[in-house]
């Protein structure tokens, strides 16, 4: 199917502003003990209470860019402020690490182990300082900052259960998301130590994580960049090589950098969906084997809400910034199958968990891992790359 630009710049918007963000508005504040209630069945219920700091941040995160680069309503910056100040009270512990989970009450339950737990806090309050001109929560911003990039080289520190030494492996995951930490912290950290992370960062995936011959992106690779044969050597997630290419390409686009990178971002976008594209049922699966050998990941044929919404945002930007036809029909094609399938029309939101076929697995639309942030920044994304490509056109 064939969508025209203002079409699809104006879905975006009204997806997000009249459906996706009035469901969490409505139902994921905790009015009594303060943050959000993240784990919501299919018409909005609390089905848990527990607080899981990585969603909580990212909740204060979108409200607060909502805030800044949508419109500046002061029930959006209040519903940042409530999180915030629920994240000030609870959310770390003595040395400024993030715990991974607290009770509804704000009792620590999972010790600080996830380093991404602080990446998030750093960016929710780093947009909420930018939203809210609240000088301490800057502080606390560029102290968590600074404190990721210190672990950097050891991320879990002491809830790392490898063995060193047998079989030392590199994760994508942790240059990808830096990329992205640094896109967001950006006014509030200083220039100098942006650009820095955003450099290292693109340089360490494209020496280690980008295939020249493939035009793919690995997630693990053995620290000489070889690829040990093994399950985490050989797996391929790719909607996280689709999501790591366009943060590359939107730190590249906003700080400069090499157009070459650009070109070969876009190619490992269109390749990474063609890997991972189902050809049975439509839709991208969640893991592959590279030497399509049956992955330890069980779910690994999961169609999930954040692969398609990352998908799109990186198809839109792809499209917007090369203006290539293979783009232009991959977005066609992912929007029509995500489309059809994730978002709810009886209850609003989407769903996250599709099974193969693509029917809903779970009816949840929040839970541990899925919160408000892949969809409302990806709807965001998406109307503002049709909004330039229409004013373009």
């Amino acid at each position: 199917m064939h969508h025209n630009l203002s079409e699809l710049s104006d879905l975006y918007r009204a997806h997000l502003l009249e459906d996706v963000i009035p469901f969490w508005e409505e139902h994921s504040i905790d009015r009594d003990k303060g943050g959000y209630f993240t784990c919501l069945d299919r018409a909005g219920n609390v089905f848990d209470t527990d607080k899981f700091i990585w969603l909580q941040a990212r909740q204060v995160w979108t409200f607060s860019m909502l805030y800044r680069q949508v419109e500046q309503r002061t029930a959006w910056l209040e519903i940042a402020r409530h999180g915030a100040d629920f994240l000030k009270r609870h959310g770390a512990d003595d040395e400024g690490n993030w715990y991974f989970s607290l009770t509804r009450e704000g009792k620590p339950l999972i010790q600080p182990y996830n380093w991404f737990t602080d990446c998030f806090a750093a960016m929710g309050f780093a947009q909420y300082a930018l939203a809210s001109g609240d000088s301490q929560t800057a502080d606390i911003a560029v102290t968590t900052f600074r404190n990721v990039l210190r672990r950097r080289d050891n991320p879990k520190g002491k809830y790392n259960k490898q063995v060193p030494g047998t079989r030392p492996l590199k994760s994508q995951a942790f240059p990808m998301i830096l990329i992205n930490l640094a896109l967001e912290v950006k006014g509030v950290v200083p220039d100098d130590e942006i650009h820095r992370t955003i450099d290292d960062s693109i340089r360490e995936i494209m020496t280690f994580f980008y295939d020249n011959e493939r035009r793919i992106t690995w997630d693990n690779v053995a620290p000489d960049g070889s690829h040990p044969d093994c399950f985490e050597g050989r797996i391929i997630l790719p909607g996280h090589g689709i999501e790591t290419m366009w943060f590359m390409i939107e730190a590249i686009r906003r700080f400069g950098g090499d157009r070459a990178v650009i070109d070969k971002c876009v190619d490992a976008i269109v390749n990474l969906i063609q890997f991972g594209w189902d050809d049975r049922y439509e839709g991208i699966l969640y893991y592959r084997d590279i030497k399509d050998r049956p992955p330890v990941q069980l779910e690994w044929d999961q169609k999930l809400w954040w692969v398609h919404i990352e998908t799109l945002v990186a198809l839109a930007i792809a499209w917007n910034v090369t203006g290539r036809s293979d783009c232009r029909q991959w977005y066609e094609r992912v929007h029509d199958y995500t489309w059809k399938r994730f978002p709810d029309p009886q209850y609003g939101e989407w769903f996250g968990y599709l099974n193969r076929r693509g029917e809903p697995l779970l009816d949840l639309k929040g839970g541990k891992w899925k919160g408000c942030y892949h969809v409302p920044r990806g709807l965001y994304m998406c109307w503002r790359e049709f909004e330039t490509m229409k004013d373009k056109a």
